[in-house]
């Protein structure tokens, strides 16, 4: 039954023998006292095949040690226990698996229902198939795209034309330790395949026609651990065939890599404690995005800044960091997973060795999970290598629903409103490789390489290195490449090997398993790996047979493929689950068959080049025959298809930039194409949304109108739209409201009124304290006040207030305390859906407001689909609990706006969790912010790339605020996007004693714990011990060097 595994055989037959004993009645531990149980059975059907045996094989190890026979048959009999308990886990496991399926199941078919309820009015017949022809998966109008990509020939087509451009690209991939030349793959656990794709893919991109830079983002490494070359700021990556000459050449074209410093300093830390660190890298790559921009701008764009194209995030922690980088900039963004948190946590839960609270604790999933799904939020497109990623990994989450999106793809095709819901497009592009460094990849029928024996050429140094292993050096060679990692499975592929015979006097079998100088020194996974092989190594005596070298360079990676094909050796992919198997392609190259797990994108591949491969080494005919098909197709893998079908992906997406740059660099005389044209169709209504805000007076007296569906305006050009939006609105509204709107417009397009007075500060003070009260949140900013007076009558410093509440609230405070409304340089209203200015000019309208910030964040707003369901959402805890809607949650129409739909909670312990809510609308594709603030009396449902940290993000990009000299004023505790305030390269003060009454609740029913994400070591971030007053004011700003001492 298990061939090879003496032990069990032996333990098997320990039972069996051990039966007088077990009978006996003076043994304390007897079974049949437990009721009839057969341990042979259990252990055969429940463990044998399901469960790790390393640990009962040292039990069984030390019992058959014993001399003793009644202690040996009660260590027995103990095992025999252990072995009922983990069979009983795994039935409790399956069932908790079960549970989750069908719960995730029903949550959809809810959302299913409620959906196509929503969009009854127009429902199609072609939603109602499961098989709906293609159409694209976005919400915005199928006339601001170009037409599906079905074809070679189109995407040649769609390439052509970007010849003609100059794109700017920018990749992020924040982990591991990254570098153009000698890559250190296998090193560790983040430096593997993804670490080689990305930076090949910026090198091939860079090469490309019509691609004038790439940069690829990743973290700067300044640690006496690592290479000094990790510290370097930048690398330039140059193409690898010198013959290749970059169609754009310029002073700063090219692909490059850029190291942004953050996290802590001297130390190479961890993907997985690099999450309180996030924010620091997003303002540092914004930072470099904008001045890069402003370059780009003055080679090729005529003076005007030339933005990224994409912002390409590649797993979770810089898909989080690419969303926030998007909707700072207004730019579109593209993700690729990799690796799944859900899968990963999945597979944990399944193997049942941890519970979910210690998977988390190691791996911090909870936080990779919600990085993922807001990710899936934000982007235009997610790029995968296999289908099967997208059907049984991408399927798990949230935001993601194939069956749903095939119902929107429907919707749009027809040009039928999707109210408000969206879904990212999955486009399946299989990675490339570079083929420059094979010498050749002609062969004859026998395999025979050309010139592989020419006696000129010497061989290769890594050969020497791995032969010196080998007893008999001229047998094949079965070669597997891969860091050591337990789910790279080569732990089995060792036992295989040893367990046969025939295998083992046919083949040797190399493992080049990363680099390594002691294995005391590695982390604990990998060395735990390498010791079990070391160990399997020796108990099926394999000396002679196996080559484990220590190292290799990258540049030898080819020489070890040349040299398991010159061998006529075969490639094995043991892993249990590859999400593509680069190496793969790689071995095909090279002219070697291949062996793969049936699992992910090794399946995906095989269909392509070859069929199974299992007889190989002992079949030279079909050695052969398998050689040849993977030489025949490999070309579909080159890097040069693999761009082609990126910038064609790329080029369907939405062409997004920040807006008050576009009415400023276009001209009304300049050639507009369609997707602009549908682009600015579709402003008009932000604009007119943007408008109907002003109809809340700020002296707090409710309008009565809402949100507009007329969209008949359609003015010749932007600017006129935008004129005659406001101007169509000022009919119905205040006279004093349109002399803000009015007011707003002229300020900001014109290049003389620019808000100077943020650019001459040395530093902007930001409070942003959270509370039920407003009057709680002003004897702070007293305080604040009280402690810098000698700096405001300077003008040095000035102040943000960044709030929940709305600006009629605010200035109704104001008024009431008086305070002078320019005694703020701006406000951050309603969570950061809404961004005012204070004016001089009049006294009667203090206040404008930055009607382009609503255009930057309304990306993916659901309005009026997302405000039907929220109603629908807080109905439903009204039905279940039985008691009146307004002693629960309740839309409050006279604090929302177009951006954000607030409701008032009359009991805060009764409201679902916020991750609850968040999940609810990502099931039904509705993209938002949820923030519980407060102290929980308030939900602010507002734009999914919206907030008060992002408004300090746009604060730095439109008008150059300096987040480095920003210090942001917090209380213990806040709202629910309290995190986001206190990371970044702005300074936080922690005032002690102040928050949101303490409510921890807020914070204890997120999705993943709130000291997985806070920087508390960061020296940023200083927190007042004491009372708050004007003396650890001032000595707190004096310890972060705001003021001199």
């Amino acid at each position: 039954m298990m061939a090879g595994n003496d032990w069990i055989n032996s333990y098997l037959e320990a039972i069996l023998d051990s039966g007088p004993a077990i009978d006996d009645v003076k043994s304390s531990l007897l079974l049949r006292e437990r009721g009839r149980f057969s341990p042979t059975r259990y252990f055969v059907d429940n463990v044998i095949t399901n469960f790790d045996e390393t640990d009962l094989h040292r039990s069984w190890l030390r019992a058959q040690a014993t001399r003793s026979p009644q202690e040996r048959n009660t260590r027995l009999e103990n095992m025999c226990w252990r072995i009922w308990n983990l069979a009983r886990q795994k039935k409790q496991l399956e069932e908790k698996h079960a549970q989750r399926i069908s719960r995730r199941r029903i949550e959809r078919e809810i959302a299913h229902r409620e959906a196509v309820a929503d969009m009854s009015d127009d429902f199609s017949e072609g939603e109602k198939g499961d098989t709906v022809v293609d159409a694209s998966p976005f919400g915005e109008s199928r006339k601001s795209r170009f037409s599906r990509i079905s074809s070679v020939d189109a995407i040649d087509a769609l390439t052509s034309q970007q010849k003609g451009k100059q794109l700017y690209i920018v990749l992020i991939s924040l982990h591991g330790l990254i570098r153009g030349e000698n890559m250190e793959l296998g090193r560790d656990s983040d430096t593997g395949g993804q670490v080689k794709y990305v930076v090949e893919l910026a090198r091939a991109l860079g090469s490309t026609p019509g691609v004038y830079r790439v940069d690829l983002l990743t973290r700067q490494v300044s640690s006496p651990e690592v290479d000094w070359s990790y510290a370097e700021p930048a690398e330039m990556l140059p193409p690898r065939d010198s013959e290749d000459s970059m169609s754009e050449t310029g002073e700063s074209s090219g692909a490059y890599i850029v190291r942004i410093p953050f996290g802590p300093k001297d130390k190479y830390t961890p993907k997985e404690q690099l999450w309180p660190h996030s924010s620091e890298f997003v303002d540092g790559a914004l930072g470099h995005i904008l001045q890069m921009s402003k370059v780009l701008g003055e080679q090729i764009g005529d003076g005007h800044p030339v933005w990224p194209v994409a912002i390409h995030g590649h797993y979770a922690d810089a898909g989080d960091s690419a969303a926030l980088l998007s909707g700072a900039l207004n730019v579109p963004m593209l993700l690729t997973g990799h690796s799944l948190g859900r899968d990963k946590l999945e597979q944990l839960l399944r193997q049942g060795r941890f519970s979910k609270d210690e998977i988390n604790s190691t791996y911090k999933i909870m936080r990779r999970i919600e990085a993922e799904e807001l990710a899936l939020d934000v982007s235009e497109m997610v790029i995968t290598s296999t289908k099967q990623e997208i059907e049984e990994q991408w399927r798990l989450y949230d935001g993601f629903d194939p069956i749903l999106e095939r119902k929107l793809r429907a919707r749009i095709q027809r040009n039928v409103s999707c109210y408000g819901r969206f879904m990212p497009r999955m486009a399946v592009i299989p990675p490339g490789m570079e083929f420059n460094h094979i010498a050749s990849l002609d062969g004859d029928a026998e395999g025979e390489t050309e010139g592989s024996d020419d006696p000129a050429s010497p061989d290769p140094p890594i050969w020497t290195e791995i032969m010196r292993f080998f007893t008999n050096p001229r047998k094949p060679t079965i070669l597997a490449l891969a860091r050591p990692d337990p789910k790279k499975n080569l732990t089995t592929l060792v036992k295989a090997f040893g367990e046969c015979r025939p295998l083992r006097e046919l083949a040797n079998l190399i493992l080049i398993m990363g680099n390594r100088d002691n294995v005391d020194e590695m982390s604990s996974t990998s060395a735990s790996v390498l010791l079990s092989i070391f160990k399997l190594i020796d108990k099926y005596d394999l000396y002679g047979q196996v080559a484990y070298p220590k190292h290799h360079k990258q540049s030898e990676v080819p020489d070890i493929y040349s040299l398991a094909a010159r061998t006529k050796g075969v490639f094995i992919n043991p892993a249990f689950i590859e999400p593509f198997g680069l190496t793969l392609i790689e071995a095909a190259a090279h002219g070697l068959p291949m062996v793969a797990t049936k699992n992910g994108g090794p399946v995906d591949i095989h269909r392509s080049i070859a069929d199974a491969l299992l007889k190989l080494v002992a079949d030279k005919q079909l050695w052969a025959r398998c050689r040849q098909n993977g030489l025949k197709n490999i070309h579909l893998y080159s890097w040069p298809a693999h761009c082609k079908t990126y910038l064609s992906r790329i080029a369907s997406c939405k062409t997004r930039q920040p807006r008050w740059l576009k009415d400023d660099a276009q001209d009304e005389n300049s050639k507009i194409d369609s997707q602009s044209d549908s682009f600015r169709d579709d402003s008009l209504r932000d604009i007119k949304d943007i408008s109907l805000n002003l109809k809340f007076p700020l002296d707090g007296e409710k309008s009565g109108g809402r949100e507009s569906k007329n969209n008949s305006i359609k003015p010749e050009n932007q600017k006129s739209k935008i004129e005659n939006a406001v101007l169509t609105w000022s009919k119905g509204g205040p006279k004093d409201t349109q002399k803000i709107a009015v007011t707003e417009k002229v300020d900001q397009t014109s290049s003389t009124s620019k808000f100077p007075i943020l650019r001459r500060r040395n530093h902007m003070l930001v409070i942003a304290v959270d509370s039920d009260s407003i009057a709680d949140i002003f004897r702070s900013v007293k305080k604040i006040f009280e402690a810098l007076a000698k700096e405001m009558t300077e003008g040095l410093i000035g102040f943000i207030l960044a709030t929940s509440f709305t600006m009629s609230e605010i200035q109704a405070f104001l008024v009431s305390e008086g305070i002078r409304p320019i005694a703020f340089d701006a406000y951050i209203c309603n969570s950061g859906s809404d961004l005012y200015y204070s004016s001089s000019q009049s006294e009667e309208n203090p206040f404008v407001v930055d009607l382009y910030y609503h255009s930057h964040i309304e990306y993916r707003w659901g309005g009026e689909g997302l405000r039907k369901t929220l109603a629908r959402w807080a109905a439903a805890i009204t039905d279940k609990k039985g008691e009146d809607i307004e002693n629960k949650g309740s839309e409050d129409e006279n604090i929302s706006t177009g951006y954000c739909y607030a409701f008032n909670v009359g009991k805060p312990e009764v409201v679902p969790p916020v991750k609850e809510v968040r999940k609810l609308m990502r099931i039904q594709a509705l993209r938002c912010h949820v923030i519980y603030c407060q102290n929980g009396k308030r939900i602010n449902v507002i734009p999914v790339l919206a907030s008060r940290a992002q408004a300090l993000r746009y604060l730095y990009v439109r008008w150059g605020m300096d987040l480095s000299k920003t210090i942001v004023f917090l209380g213990e505790n806040g709202d629910t996007d309290y995190e986001q305030l206190i990371g970044g390269l702005h300074k936080s003060v922690i005032l002690k004693g102040v928050g949101c009454g303490g409510n921890k609740q807020l914070h204890a029913n997120r999705s993943y714990p709130l000291a997985d994400v806070m920087p508390v070591d960061s020296p940023n971030i200083v927190q007042i011990s004491e009372e708050c007053n004007s003396t650890n004011i001032r000595a707190s700003l004096t310890t972060l060097g705001v003021l001199k001492c």
